[in-house]
């Protein structure tokens, strides 16, 4: 009996040990040593020895739209905040992608080649340093010729210019007088807690990770140009004749949109002050770029929205568009509507900014307080494009995300936010539509290897289909499974508290996975392991259906394995229909299978497995029928 005993000991103690093991999250080693160190805390806050890098930039740049070129001169006092003593310096200059050396994702017209940046002088701490940027990529190192010790500053004096780029791109030119000018300036790289410095290069498709910084930035342009940016401007008496200044003056209370400059009023040079070239001057704190665009006759509109009630503090919504766009003369509105819902509904944190600008170029691209958005001829779709780049404001600008390594990060939670926000304008039946026609169906119908790559897996080391659905949909999908798993009100706490710890920071996947374990009380580690570290996809079906006068036991095997909720969806043999609705916790003991009773009301002539959203990849088997 004992050596029986014993066994059956053994055996518990092996089953004990894989399912503490299956609890735990996979952790790459340099991620192990952030937490060893304390700069992370396994609770999900920011760990006691936690720290980042910062720095103060102050951009003066000159706009020449006859050449094309932008030439300036950036002033940056960087603080080394970490333990490390830097002996070198990377930077990014992400408009050298248009290089025609430079490695990308994509195919490139040849017209879209330029000849990258030029630097004409380099100093740091007054040092004058021989640097030619003719080979740099959109990374470049820097050695130090004093090495940068730990809780000191150093000041960087760089004189530099480059070309706009041409084609339908997130930068360069719209048109012969219309720029838009992102990622305008030689950058720091972030120097963080886990990577060190941050060299991954841009290779067109993968998007950012920057410092939290303090701007200043003037733009000098030629008269008759109005110039858009990060950030408030600072001398609105200084460039706009005074009725424009007063106008734009007014739309920052006016519940109104306020057309601040027409089609007639541009083509009579009536709009700035008639000076050669006019310095535009704007400031922006504690956050992570600035971006400008700048047009001679773009239509200006101006209002202003309520984001924080108690604090009674509103945001300027700002638009500028050509005059033969449909779309745009709505842009203000649609924005102001946006701000608002997400403030007060979700993430339901107020619009942590003081203002946004929709432009219209061609990227359906978001910046910090800009968006650079196609003009269409449909309406709902171009405020369902605008929602999404608005909701990047949170994610990944709020909260300082890594969306270079972990896109799902950001652009997961913006079509997530995208989707609700579409079901307060359009209604669910019209969102659940749209969410799977424009995300979910060329998902799940293709059932191709790079498809099945788990969410955690980097995003540098991803691309095509398998980049854009593991970025979007499935960590989308998996943020909604988790508020119907949590029920609304711990989600939004939940997030919230995820939101409070980390914004102005830079979190990683396992802070978000700890702190909502954190703020729920609970070990959700079964479902970060179901949806971010396995290569499972959605497909669920009746193995059986067990009867028993008229109690019906359907038994449900989760083929693609994924823990989704979905409904059960039950037609009487009079003809009458019951829906049992269950969560994903019906996965958390086995993810494998389920069982679900359902104690009819009468006998039972058919039974619909039914993920709405959580489209199923094959839906033949989710049918049983008497």
């Amino acid at each position: 009996m004992m050596q029986i005993y014993s066994l059956r000991f053994l055996i518990f103690l092996i089953l004990l040990s894989n399912t503490v093991l299956a609890q735990e999250l996979y952790m790459p080693r340099n991620i192990k040593n952030a937490y060893e160190k304390g700069t992370r805390s396994m609770d999900g806050k920011p760990g006691k020895n936690y720290w980042q890098n910062r720095a103060k930039y102050d951009i003066a740049v000159t706009v020449n739209p006859d050449s094309k070129t932008i030439a300036g001169t950036e002033t940056i006092v960087y603080s080394n905040n970490s333990p490390d003593t830097l002996k070198a310096v990377a930077l990014h200059f992400v408009n050298n992608v248009h290089k025609a050396e430079s490695p990308r994702t994509d195919y490139t017209n040849a017209e879209e080649f330029t000849k990258g940046l030029s630097i004409s002088s380099f100093a740091i701490n007054g040092q004058l340093y021989p640097i030619d940027a003719k080979n740099w990529g959109t990374t470049a190192n820097v050695k130090l010729q004093t090495p940068l010790l730990p809780g000191k500053t150093a000041t960087f004096v760089i004189a530099y210019s480059y070309p706009l780029s041409k084609g339908e791109g997130r930068e360069g030119q719209i048109d012969p007088t219309t720029f838009f000018a992102a990622y305008a300036y030689p950058r720091i790289s972030v120097y963080d807690d886990y990577n060190g410095w941050d060299r991954v290069p841009h290779l067109g498709r993968n998007e950012f990770y920057n410092d939290f910084n303090d701007y200043k930035l003037a733009v000098k342009v030629p008269k008759n140009y109005i110039v858009y940016a990060t950030g408030d401007l600072q001398n609105p008496d200084q460039v706009l004749m005074p009725e424009f200044a007063a106008r734009l003056k007014k739309s920052y209370s006016s519940d109104d949109v306020v057309h601040m400059a027409t089609a007639a009023e541009l083509k009579a040079g009536k709009v700035t002050l008639p000076n050669e070239w006019n310095t535009w001057k704007f400031t922006a704190n504690n956050i992570c770029d600035v971006t400008f665009a700048l047009s001679d006759h773009y239509l200006w509109d101006a209002g202003s929205v309520m984001v924080d009630q108690k604090a009674g503090r509103r945001a300027s919504v700002q638009s500028a568009y050509d005059e033969k766009a449909t779309d745009y003369p709505y842009a203000v509105k649609w924005a102001k509507e946006a701000l608002s819902w997400f403030s007060e509904n979700a993430p339901g944190v107020p619009y942590p900014f003081s203002k946004t600008t929709i432009f219209q170029g061609f990227a359906d691209m978001e910046y910090p307080m800009m968006v650079n958005d196609a003009t269409t001829d449909d309406n709902e779709f171009s405020q369902f494009v605008m929602n999404h780049e608005l909701a990047h404001t949170y994610f990944p600008f709020y909260m300082g995300i890594n969306e270079t390594r972990y896109a799902y990060m950001d652009e997961g939670w913006a079509t997530t936010l995208e989707y609700l926000i579409s079901t307060a304008q359009l209604g669910k039946a019209k969102a659940d539509a749209n969410y799977k026609q424009f995300r979910v169906n060329r998902w799940i119908n293709d059932p191709s290897t790079e498809q099945d790559q788990p969410v955690i897996s980097l995003s540098t080391q991803l691309s095509g289909s398998g980049y854009g659905n593991n970025a979007y949909v499935k960590p989308s999908l998996s943020y909604l499974g988790l508020k119907d798993l949590l029920g609304d009100e711990l989600f939004a706490k939940s997030l919230h508290v995820y939101m409070d710890r980390w914004n102005g920071k830079h979190p990683m996947p396992w802070d978000f996975f700890y702190s909502i374990n954190d703020a729920t009380g609970q070990n959700l580690n079964w479902y970060w392991n179901n949806w971010f570290f396995s290569n499972y996809y959605i497909d669920l079906g009746i193995e059986k259906v067990a009867i028993k006068g008229t109690s019906y036991t359907v038994f449900v095997n989760n083929i693609g394995g994924f823990a989704i909720p979905f409904d059960v969806k039950v037609t009487y043999a009079d003809g009458k229909e019951q829906v049992f609705h269950q969560k994903p916790g019906v996965w958390k003991a086995d993810q494998k299978k389920t069982s679900i009773v359902i104690n009819g009301l009468q006998a039972i002539k058919s039974i619909v497995l039914d993920g709405g959203i959580f489209m199923d990849a094959k839906s033949a088997d989710n049918t049983w029928s008497k």
